[in-house]
């Protein structure tokens, strides 16, 4: 016999606590799937700050400074601190601290379209079939969504795989699951803006929560007996490890960007990239094994377009250098300030930082439309990787005069991704379980990258 449905308002509250969703999953379905997964211990974390658009190579790490006008970067190239090594003049931060990262200046693939780009970089395996139109989604998960099947949700009440303020359009976590989508947490600059299905205060003990145990397996109950949905079932001890989430001081202090200092603050940067990388900093601190940053503009207005500095990027005629002088800064600001932050905590051997989008931009410049750019480039890109015990101040790998393709110790997407799982102490020879059961290996090709080990 079924019982009684709870009046409106106590539906409310147990609405808020029972049906928490990410991915279109409960938050118990999650806990429970996750569970199941099973759990490394390795106590590591990588934050990626996805380039949205795919940054030119001339533009930032790779300049060409004596190539013909027409190739050559339209910015100058500054020295960093290391002999040999010059970034774009509007990197002034980085060049102070090139000691703590090294740049790849020659990962290449040949997926053109930003989707299928973003899909071979961030899953490390290619498409079945291209998709010029960018609408593509991924056939196999991407890094986050491994890692999060890999290590699963654990005991601490902290998600695996964040991203800030919401993952790359393209990839989905396929036949792992939607438990094993990303944590959004949506533009955290925002005003009044609250961490989704985790609103956690500052404070606030949990009592209140803990105290409705009983309240909440009661409409439990009554729901799936109305609606007699398998998947709705769960045990007590995933619903303890959801309450413990939502109750757990730790989280919500991890989640808190109020507990730093208003100085460190500023030193980020007031903007969502600036916050972006501060709060991702300290969900890696408190256990999330990945944090994706989608790095596509750090403010609104038309001064700011994302990396796509094709000619008209974002419908916006003239030079793409006036936007890219808008955007860099800011880049520089949240980026070094991280990289500063997590060795001055020495959180260096435990956070890895990857900087990277789906490729490079044409070596020649474009124009086309009352507007100057560069168009989509995958045979070159470059790449900055940090911390995570790496090996720092260098520049691998050569591309040609003009940064057209790689002439000395080219990379692979596969080799950057195997350099991460292999930072995280993932096996990523080891096979997951399609749709129809046939194991895929989590990496068909690539080796970590020796010169950083």
């Amino acid at each position: 016999m079924l019982e009684r449905c709870p009046s409106p308002i106590r539906r409310r509250e147990f609405l808020q606590l029972g049906a928490l969703t990410v991915g279109g999953l409960s938050l118990r379905d999650l806990l429970a799937a996750r569970e199941a997964a099973g759990t490394t211990k390795t106590d590591t974390s990588v934050i990626l700050l996805y380039l949205h658009g795919g940054a030119s190579q001339l533009e930032t790490w790779d300049l060409k400074p004596d190539a013909p006008s027409s190739y050559r970067s339209v910015f100058r190239p500054i020295q960093t601190n290391i002999e040999g090594i010059d970034i774009c003049e509007h990197f002034p931060r980085q060049a102070k601290i090139a000691d703590k990262f090294s740049l790849i200046r020659t990962v290449h693939h040949d997926a053109s379209s930003h989707s299928d780009g973003g899909i071979v970089m961030l899953t490390g395996k290619r498409p079945t079939q291209f998709d010029p139109t960018s609408t593509s989604k991924s056939e196999h998960p991407d890094l986050g969504g491994v890692v999060s099947h890999a290590r699963g949700f654990g005991e601490a009440g902290i998600p695996p795989y964040v991203s800030i303020p919401r993952q790359p359009y393209m990839t989905r976590p396929t036949y792992l699951g939607g438990q094993h989508a990303s944590f959004d947490l949506g533009n955290i600059v925002a005003e009044n803006h609250e961490t989704p299905h985790l609103k956690l205060t500052r404070g606030r003990d949990g009592a209140e929560l803990l105290e409705r145990r009983t309240l909440i397996k009661q409409f439990d109950r009554w729901r799936r007996g109305l609606e007699n949905d398998e998947s709705l079932r769960t045990t007590d001890k995933f619903q303890d490890l959801a309450i413990r989430m939502l109750t757990s001081a730790s989280t919500a202090r991890a989640f808190d960007l109020e507990e730093e200092d208003e100085k460190l603050r500023d030193r980020y940067g007031r903007h969502l990239w600036g916050q972006g990388c501060l709060l991702a900093r300290r969900l890696a601190e408190a256990g999330t094994s990945v944090i994706s940053l989608f790095i596509n503009t750090p403010k609104s207005g038309y001064e700011f377009t994302n990396w796509d500095d094709h000619p008209g990027n974002a419908g916006r005629p003239g030079h793409f250098g006036q936007f890219m002088e808008v955007r860099l800064p800011y880049l520089d600001e949240a980026l070094s300030a991280l990289i500063e932050d997590i060795y001055a905590r020495q959180l260096d051997q435990k956070i890895m930082v990857l900087v990277m989008g789906e490729f490079g931009r044409t070596p020649r410049i474009s124009a086309r439309n009352d507007a100057v750019g560069r168009d989509h480039w995958p045979q070159v890109a470059s790449v900055l990787v940090s911390g995570g015990g790496l090996r720092t101040g260098q520049a691998i790998g050569v591309t040609t005069p003009k940064a057209e393709y790689p002439i000395e110790r080219p990379c692979t997407p596969q080799d950057l991704l195997a350099t991460v799982y292999q930072h995280l102490g993932i096996d990523y020879h080891q096979s997951l379980l399609d749709f129809a059961g046939r194991p895929v290996p989590i990496l068909l090709s690539g080796e970590p990258i020796h010169e950083l080990l």
